[in-house]
């Protein structure tokens, strides 16, 4: 019994380093529907995520920019889990996310397997910033708003 978490936290880690390494869905799109920019000023994560949408769905999404590896798996993770889900699931899942990250529990959505991986990060309050930039820039895309998202609390809106 020892060894069970050491090797969930491995299993998780090589989760993490999967996405990072090889990053799902890492290209610019040429005609998105909507996009948008973030950054965690922080530490110099940015993204920015472009989405093709259709009849109320993510057909297409990708991602770009640059940063540590858990904002760039979080991001990867992020677009293989909205690609083909309505705009309602996918708002629902960065919801479901952020709440993740504010408890550390798992979400019980079907498609969050990987995405549970960055679970532990809820310990780590500058990693959840790192972590939750793409998601949160999803909601600014699919929200249609064009200022920027930050992950800095001193810069952000109080919307």
């Amino acid at each position: 019994m020892t060894n069970e978490p050491s090797l969930l936290d491995d299993l998780y880690r090589e989760i993490i380093l999967d996405h990072y390494r090889t990053p799902r869905n890492h290209q610019e799109m040429e005609a998105p529907t909507c996009s948008a920019e973030g950054a965690n000023p922080l530490c110099g994560d940015t993204v920015t995520v472009s989405i093709l949408l259709a009849d109320g769905r993510v057909q297409d999404i990708a991602f770009g920019g640059q940063g540590c590896s858990i904002s760039q798996a979080s991001a990867s993770m992020m677009t293989e889990y909205v690609k083909g889900r309505t705009v309602q699931e996918a708002g629902d899942g960065a919801r479901a996310f952020q709440q993740m990250m504010t408890t550390g529990e798992p979400q019980d959505l079907e498609g969050f397997d990987d995405i549970d991986a960055l679970r532990g990060v809820a310990k780590f309050a500058a990693r959840v910033k790192c972590a939750s930039l793409a998601w949160k820039t999803l909601e600014q895309a699919l929200d249609g708003r064009a200022e920027p998202v930050t992950t800095d609390e001193r810069t952000e809106s109080n919307d």
